[in-house]
């Protein structure tokens, strides 16, 4: 049974924690530019916003939210329910519990249809900051979870059962403070690694898409704030959608965007409701003259027939049409394919297709993930093969593009 969130929903949101206090800056003192760093305004915005666009609106229409109701009394919830006023609101107890949501089985005949008109607001309850040392130096507490893009392969769905929408966390001061303090212990970086020479690289899109977050939300810019006052540390997320919106912001070169990449006859298959490859190979260039470092994330490399030639034509694309100034400061992430079981059985529900393309027993073998799980990875020989031929397939056609690592 739906409800609005209670009156004790939109109380002033608790007090933070002791982890959570001693913030060297707030979102007030963020917007304002009160550090010594200067102002990190906004580019004036001419027109109406993209994320008010028909665009937008197709890829995220939201017709349901699910609310904490801390959540939902706090300021960065009251502004997303009012983003939303024709949304209908149900009071939960949890984020990661709502049966009727995540425990329905039913709902991957919907799997798209959840994803474009569910939201789910909750608090991060857990603050930490994960040790990585490939993509980034550290993972950060993510600011949302879950995405309303469909990518066949991603790994988020695994743990959040048979519906996968996007969940914001609205206690982005709390994960700003937490940030803040976690740079500050580390200093300045005194040797350089792969994740970058000179700065700490933060991830702040481990479980989410933080172009798509910000058609719902301030997260994603207040974060973009947070690093540019930060000479020591930059933050960094991979993305497949390309939201205009992002290069109103004032980046000053300590957020990284990585646009993920594969050949477009792959693309068409599995990421589903993403931008077109071409168009987030065209945007590199925008986004690197608003200020941001802009990589790529040739990601995820599968094994089928003919991916060399295809992979070859996409890397001489990219070669053809990418400025000298985007090509000076590019780097790459090589990611094979891993795949998951729980996965696979989701997605004969929804998308079977993909599975032709994905599931290769022939090739793969069992892996142990880092978070205990098992999954499947193209067996090591295999795996190694085609590593070293996308290696050599860069440097052949796109030799500027330094290959950050291989993974």
């Amino acid at each position: 049974m739906s409800k609005p969130p209670s009156a004790g929903a939109h109380r002033s949101p608790p007090a933070p924690s002791a982890d959570d206090t001693g913030a060297l800056f707030g979102l007030e003192e963020l917007r304002a530019g009160s550090d010594r760093g200067g102002p990190a305004r906004s580019r004036p915005l001419v027109g109406p916003s993209f994320r008010d666009s028909p665009t937008a609106r197709r890829l995220l229409s939201v017709r349901e939210i699910h609310a904490e109701p801390a959540a939902a009394g706090s300021p960065r919830g009251r502004q997303i329910l009012a983003r939303f006023p024709d949304a209908r609101i149900i009071e939960v107890d949890s984020h990661w519990r709502i049966p009727h949501l995540h425990g329905n089985e039913g709902n991957l005949e919907r799997w798209v249809r959840v994803k474009s008109g569910v939201l789910v607001l909750g608090e991060k309850k857990t603050l930490a900051t994960r040790p990585n040392g490939r993509s980034a130096d550290w993972i950060a507490p993510g600011a949302a979870n879950g995405c309303a893009m469909a990518c066949a392969y991603c790994y988020v769905p695994r743990r959040k059962g048979y519906a996968n929408p996007i969940t914001v966390f609205t206690n982005i001061e709390q994960i700003i403070a937490h940030l803040d303090r976690h740079i500050a212990r580390q200093g300045p970086k005194r040797a350089p690694n792969q994740c970058d020479p000179s700065a700490w690289v933060y991830d702040i899109g481990e479980n989410n898409d933080c172009s798509v977050d910000a058609l719902i939300s301030e997260n994603t810019a207040d974060l973009v704030h947070a690093f540019s006052r930060r000479p020591s540390a930059k933050a960094s997320f991979a993305t497949k959608f390309v939201n205009p919106d992002l290069l109103l912001l004032d980046p000053r070169g300590r957020t990284r965007v990585r646009f993920s990449v594969m050949p477009p006859q792959d693309s068409r298959l599995l990421d589903i409701r993403t931008s077109p490859v071409e168009q987030r190979i065209e945007a590199a260039s925008d986004f690197l003259e608003a200020g941001y470092e802009v990589h790529f994330n040739l990601s995820p490399v599968v094994i089928r027939p003919g991916w060399e030639q295809d992979w070859t034509q996409l890397l001489r694309h990219m070669d053809d049409v990418l400025p000298r100034a985007v090509k000076e400061q590019a780097a790459a992430e090589v990611i094979m394919l891993t795949h998951n079981r729980d996965l696979h059985e989701l997605n004969l529900a929804w998308h079977p297709r993909a599975e032709d393309m994905l599931w290769r027993p022939d090739l793969q073998q069992a892996k142990r993930s880092e978070n205990g799980s098992w999954n499947v990875r193209y067996r090591n020989r295999d795996k190694a093969e085609a590593v070293d031929t996308i290696r050599r397939l860069v440097t052949s056609h796109a030799p500027w593009l330094r290959i950050r690592y291989a993974f």
